[in-house]
């Protein structure tokens, strides 16, 4: 009879085997169901997993005792040990997922809240940009990273993991800055430019130049390349780690105060402080800009802001050539003085006064007939050659067109004569005939008395 049970029980235990499979892959997949359902309704990671797991093991168990031949002594230690092992690796491939969308998530919300500002602030160029970047970059960071580690508390990891992670989240913040400062760094030589271009056509208020006489050009140019240097002194490192430096300084002795000569003059390089591939107390892996690099921008830089400031020179000199038509007053002084006895002498003389008015006259009409200036473009040679030649036919026309209005006018004067007397004769019979009508027309006068008598008679 044993023989017989033990014989059933071989031929059974394979059955058992493939429902007791069945039943690990159907409450494994009701886990994975329940723990994602969970984890969309916001719960926390760690928490959802140990509860989805522990009535996943209870519904095992359930089936197993369902499954099993009474009186056999099958053991299911391997069957509940290979269903947790399967629950604790998708568990794990689901942490692991999970943290890497809130790394993502993290790092987009540094990107944004770092990147845009960053390059508002590069952009300026002022003395202070690195101290606000770095402000910034602290502030941003360790907000986000304290929300990032709130975060992380629910996945129950161990210390070093979330060390680990904060630190990578923290570097990727630093990283975000580094990458937008090569960024703007490599496109200095335009920022410089642009930079120059609003100093010098644009003051204080923002308003476009006029370059009125009283401008002093050689100082706002100096202030406007000033401007774009401090802005390559901006561009030139990486300065998160708030180390001083000599960058400033070195531009400037080196490129805007004169070269060689006051780099000597100075205390602080006792050699030429561009004439290297680092800059001092910077690190190459910090350093975006080499001094050598700089030397050769600015180099490139004025080559090609000259123009600019020869136009706005040549504008002044117009302004000021166009305010300077008339001679000075001293010049008018003086001529008043010497030219007093010439004065009296048409004073007494009128009619070189009026000579002189009727020269003037002409002239002006003939300055309003040509244009003089365009005669001088080609020389002054040729200028006079062309207005000798066109002077008399000038005057000519000038002259008939003075006899002609003349000649209208005493026409027009002599028609308006002849035509009055007309006009007064047309009054006078109008009147005369108006006077006669009224006449007949009265019924007391003595004559109308004395016609109807005799028509009587």
């Amino acid at each position: 009879m044993l023989i017989t049970w033990s014989h059933a029980l071989q031929h059974t235990h394979p059955a058992f085997e493939t429902v007791i499979e069945h039943l690990h892959c159907t409450v494994l997949s009701k886990f994975k169901n329940d723990l994602e359902q969970l984890l969309r309704s916001g719960e926390r990671f760690a928490a959802s997993a140990r509860h989805c797991a522990q009535s996943s093991s209870v519904e095992f168990e359930a089936g197993w005792r369902d499954a099993v031949v009474k009186h056999a002594d099958w053991d299911g230690t391997n069957s509940r040990n290979k269903l947790q092992q399967s629950m604790e690796v998708h568990t794990a491939c689901l942490r692991i997922a999970k943290l890497d969308e809130l790394k993502a998530t993290y790092k987009k919300k540094l990107l944004d809240a770092l990147s845009g500002p960053v390059q508002s602030i590069l952009e300026t160029g002022e003395r202070d940009s690195w101290a606000s970047i770095r402000r910034l970059y602290r502030r941003e960071t360790e907000h986000i990273i304290l929300t990032f580690s709130d975060s992380l508390s629910e996945y129950e990891l161990d210390q070093t993991t979330s060390v680990e992670m904060v630190l990578e989240l923290r570097e990727h913040a630093r990283c975000t800055v580094v990458k937008k400062a090569r960024e703007e760094a490599g496109n200095i030589l335009i920022r410089m430019k642009g930079r120059f271009s609003t100093v010098l056509s644009h003051d204080k208020d923002l308003m476009p130049r006029t370059w009125i006489a009283n401008e002093d050009i050689h100082a706002i140019t100096r202030e406007a390349r000033l401007a774009a240097l401090r802005l390559m002194s901006v561009m030139a490192a990486v300065r998160l780690d708030d180390k001083p430096d000599k960058i400033d300084r070195a531009l400037m002795v080196s490129l805007l105060d004169g070269g060689p000569l006051c780099w000597k003059r100075s205390i602080e390089f006792t050699s030429d402080p561009l004439a290297s591939t680092t800059w001092q107390e910077v690190s190459p892996q910090d350093t975006l800009i080499t001094p050598v690099q700089c030397k050769s921008i600015w180099r490139q830089f004025k080559a090609e802001t000259e123009y600019p400031v020869a136009q706005a020179i040549l504008m002044q000199e117009a302004h000021r050539r166009s305010n300077n038509s008339l001679p000075p007053a001293w010049t008018i002084l003086v001529l008043a003085i010497l030219g007093f006895n010439e004065s009296m002498f048409l004073l007494r003389n009128p009619v070189y006064i009026l000579g002189l008015f009727l020269a003037f006259v002409l002239s002006y009409a003939v300055w309003l007939q040509y244009d003089i200036w365009a005669y001088f473009r080609h020389g002054t040679v040729s200028g006079l050659i062309t207005i000798s030649s066109s002077l008399l036919p000038t005057i000519m026309d000038i002259v008939t067109a003075i006899i002609n209005m003349s000649h209208r006018k005493k026409h027009s004067l002599h028609r308006s004569r002849r035509a009055l007397p007309y006009h007064a004769q047309s009054l006078s019979n109008q009147s005369h005939q108006h006077a006669e009508v009224h006449y007949h027309a009265s019924p007391d006068t003595p004559s109308s008395v004395d016609s109807s008598s005799g028509s009587d008679s």
